[in-house]
């Protein structure tokens, strides 16, 4: 039962946000009482965390699956932006503004997990476009992966970037060329350039 009841949150969760969709939503998608839910989940809460988390590990999982299967990593910064940005909107109902604004602690928790589980990664990848020749050999690859991330977090902070003035999938594609450009052999620019036409970024 406690994994039907988070399979049936997430997708309210994600449509209509963690704020919004109440225990009387869940218990009446699933025909249960709210006794039922609340004797799994105790609070809500403790609901919304273990759907954010259930939610993260699956798209985590796409990502992964991204990066392994990607010719470059210059087109798979591109490709991974194209998934998350399924996932990220500017509504103010979108989850990602309502984690931040009314679950807090449990936005914390969530970026935390996203480095311990993509940064190695991420390390990767700046490693195979150094050896590549695509990103400069004289990189810190440690330091450029921390700066990366907190530079994705910086983008997603919805009080440095408002939500009714920035559009999420802008600044993803901004913040990646941003980067790109500042660890980019002249061959890696090169490349860059190409898949901007290509792609028409």
């Amino acid at each position: 039962m406690k994994e039907s009841i988070v399979n049936h949150a997430i997708p309210l969760f994600l449509q209509l946000g963690f704020k919004s969709v109440t225990v009387d939503d869940i218990a009446l998608e699933m025909s249960v009482s709210k006794k039922t839910i609340y004797a799994h989940f105790p609070t809500k809460e403790q609901l919304v965390e273990t759907s954010v988390m259930q939610h993260f590990d699956s798209v985590i999982e796409k990502i992964l699956s991204i990066s392994k299967h990607s010719k470059d990593p210059i087109i798979e910064l591109y490709q991974i932006k194209k998934e998350v940005s399924k996932h990220l909107s500017n509504e103010k109902n979108s989850p990602i503004y309502q984690l931040q604004k009314y679950y807090n602690t449990i936005y914390k928790k969530l970026k935390l997990k996203e480095f311990n589980v993509l940064g190695s990664m991420f390390s990767k990848s700046l490693n195979r476009g150094v050896i590549s020749g695509l990103f400069r050999s004289e990189i810190d690859i440690d330091f450029v992966t921390r700066i990366f991330f907190n530079g994705i977090r910086g983008i997603r902070d919805i009080e440095l970037f408002p939500i009714d003035q920035f559009k999420m999938d802008h600044l993803l594609i901004n913040f990646s060329e941003y980067h790109l450009r500042a660890i980019c052999t002249p061959e890696g620019i090169q490349k860059l350039d190409n898949y901007k036409k290509e792609l028409n970024i």
